[in-house]
């Protein structure tokens, strides 16, 4: 390794950063902006780092390959969603939320423009393309004790859910979510949201569950047979 390059490792390191850009680069070496690309391509090359887009790599500074190394996931995926209004939802937003026991290993972001999903050192990072009407009630979480994303909040996390379950394992995992979360979720905002949404497959999901759980009043759910038609909606 150049000594260039160790020392953008060590003090990017000493920062609990885990990714940089080209002008970060530029700072810490001193190096001439023209010749911070080189030597990222280079870096890249020997595996010291791994490229993303716009100029941002994940750092390692405890794996000799950066092929072996991720860093925190949810950082990158806020990353790879630069310069949109994003949020980590679905599976990945109930992971964040405790409503899920198992790892998952797939990293969905909500976001605004339509961006590509990734593969980074074999873990993938899904895109899921929202309105701009339908981008609400994401919330700030820290997941490291420097860094942040935006998540859609639990109650949000629920619709989503009912509304793309193939992004959470199936209708099944999202019931077990609630359910797991049953005593801090507000029915009220379960209800405000799928109405917003107005999807009457979510209506009826919600409903379900709601029922099921016993967590609305009879009132509540009126509210959601508003947009509720005859026909029939499949669970799963």
């Amino acid at each position: 390794m150049g000594c260039r390059t160790a020392q953008l490792q060590k003090v990017l390191h000493e920062c609990g950063r885990i990714t940089f850009t080209l002008a970060d680069v530029a700072s810490i070496t001193s190096l001439p902006a023209a010749s911070a690309p080189s030597l990222i391509r280079h870096a890249i090359t020997r595996g010291i780092v791994s490229g993303m887009q716009s100029g941002l790599v994940p750092v390692s500074s405890e794996h000799d390959r950066a092929t072996e190394f991720v860093g925190n996931s949810y950082v990158i995926a806020r990353q790879l969603a630069t310069n949109s209004d994003y949020f980590m939802s679905n599976v990945s937003a109930m992971e964040l939320h405790r409503m899920v026991k198992q790892p998952q290993f797939v990293i969905f972001t909500s976001t605004t423009r339509g961006l590509r999903s990734r593969t980074i050192n074999d873990l993938e990072f899904g895109v899921i393309l929202v309105r701009d009407e339908d981008s609400f009630r994401a919330t700030a979480y820290w997941v490291s004790k420097q860094e942040r994303v935006k998540v859609s909040d639990p109650e949000r996390t629920v619709i989503d859910g009912m509304h793309l379950s193939a992004y959470c394992g199936g209708i099944t995992e999202v019931a077990k979510g609630l359910r797991m979360r049953r005593h801090d979720m507000e029915p009220g905002r379960l209800i405000d949201y799928a109405l917003r949404l107005q999807n009457g497959a979510v209506a009826r999901r919600r409903g379900y569950l709601l029922d099921i759980y016993q967590l609305a009043a009879p009132g509540e759910l009126d509210r959601l047979r508003l947009i509720v038609t005859v026909t029939y909606t499949v669970l799963a």
